[in-house]
């Protein structure tokens, strides 16, 4: 614990968390700040546009500004909060708030995860310097703080969890109302949950970057985002959560990292079928939820909202609030040296789509076999018929599932790669791990 901090702040980003602070800071300033000994008065706001209306009222004394420099070079500024986003300007501004020895509090997990080797350097050379990032992963679950105090007693073997409120979203409305995967997306992107441009939530790539954190918070190594194989939702179907239900399980996103039998660690992102028995199950809506297995707890669940305004901004003020208290977390408090290692073991589910043909389980096997694959059960139910077949018709089109005994994802993959080279089959199978 260090000692207690008068803090003048910097905003870089008067939007929706931005303002969301502003308004926290401001309503708690004559109150509870006070109460608790805590000090912090926000004196400058960066944004893009000075003449675009604000959703927030600010108190006397707060000037708003387009000029980084404003900020970074005035000297009663002690600490920076980084709410622009990206990896460009963001970039410039924490790199450059760190070499003057100002304190960089952030929600920006696609910069952390990016360059969190560079990071890791300026911040040891400028050890004065508290790092904050709360805001970055599952909005206003305060996971990192928890994974940077909570566990170095501890030797975490799992920390997986649903950390996109999109694709959460979406695939819940598949599950519950039978929607179509393009329907869903149309509807999240009108109530704003969805960009115009999805495919940083769709593909998985934004809980690629916020699982590459918390691999990082719990085994010390630095992950590499684009190295972590990401599979994100768009083959999902309709059909998959009917199988869902007789398998008793539903379907979420999930970010894993995990340890293996070696004590290499496996960090995905994949679509996974989840029993209904599991925490994960229960996650609705747009809400995030993270599960931490370990030696000595067993197992510990945290679930809250993953994004939106106030949720954010509180995680941003819980960093602005430990820092004023002299309470801050090292921000990578393990350095380990940690074998990477992908190929995990696991159940599987896969769905095959193919004409209806006398044949087909037969050399579907036999790609099984040759991929040393050991098949655990299979499912069929009515076929999903083109609107110009019948079910006797040659061109019928049905699904069927696969679910495998334990196995290698490799051995996975190659197995679903034999089988959408059958001439029956009519598009590469969906497989995904069981959870």
């Amino acid at each position: 614990m260090t000692s207690k901090l008068a803090l003048r702040v910097g905003v870089f980003g008067g939007g929706v968390v931005g303002g969301g602070l502003c308004e926290l800071v401001q309503k708690y300033m004559v109150t509870k700040f006070p109460a608790m000994g805590v000090n912090i008065q926000i004196v400058k706001v960066c944004v893009r546009d000075l003449s675009k209306p604000r959703t927030f009222k600010m108190q006397e004394g707060i000037s708003f500004t387009t000029n980084y420099d404003d900020i970074l070079n005035d000297s009663t500024i002690n600490c920076v909060v980084e709410l622009m986003g990206g990896v460009t300007d963001a970039k410039d501004v924490v790199y450059r708030a760190i070499a003057a020895d100002k304190h960089v509090i952030t929600a920006n997990k696609a910069l952390i995860a990016s360059y969190i080797g560079e990071i890791q350097s300026l911040l040891e050379a400028h050890p004065a310097v508290q790092f904050s990032y709360e805001a970055a992963v599952c909005g206003g679950i305060p996971i990192i703080h928890t994974l940077q105090s909570a566990y170095l007693g501890d030797s975490i073997t799992k920390v997986m969890g649903i950390m996109n409120g999109t694709t959460n979203f979406m695939l819940c409305k598949m599950e519950d109302e039978g929607a179509a995967y393009d329907d869903v997306l149309k509807e999240a992107q009108a109530l704003g949950f969805a960009e115009a441009n999805p495919t940083a939530d769709v593909d998985g790539f934004d809980v690629q970057a916020k699982i590459a954190l918390l691999a990082k918070l719990s085994y010390g190594q630095n992950i590499i985002a684009s190295s972590i194989p990401t599979q994100g939702i768009t083959a999902v179907t309709s059909a998959d959560f009917h199988f869902s239900t007789l398998l008793k399980s539903t379907i979420k996103l999930v970010g894993v990292a995990a340890r293996n039998p070696d004590n290499s660690i496996a960090v995905f992102v994949a679509p996974m079928m989840v029993p209904t028995s599991s925490p994960l199950s229960t996650a609705k809506g747009p809400g995030n939820m993270v599960v931490v297995e370990c030696e000595n707890m067993t197992s510990s669940t945290y679930a809250g909202p993953g994004a939106g305004r106030f949720p954010t901004a509180n995680s941003v003020l819980s960093d602005l609030t430990r820092l004023s208290l002299g309470q801050s977390c090292p921000p990578f408090p393990l350095k380990n040296s940690v074998s990477i290692n992908n190929d995990y073991s696991s159940r599987f589910y896969m769905r095959v789509s193919c004409q209806d043909k006398v044949g087909v389980l037969k050399l579907v096997g036999e790609a099984a076999e040759k991929s040393e694959v050991s098949i655990f059960s299979l499912l069929q139910d009515t076929p999903s018929l083109s609107l110009s077949s019948s079910p006797s018709s040659s061109n019928s089109v049905i699904d069927f599932v696969l679910t495998t005994n334990p196995t290698m994802q490799s051995k996975m993959k190659q197995f679903a790669d034999v089988v959408s080279s059958l001439p029956m089959v009519t598009k590469p199978p969906l497989f995904m791990p069981l959870l």
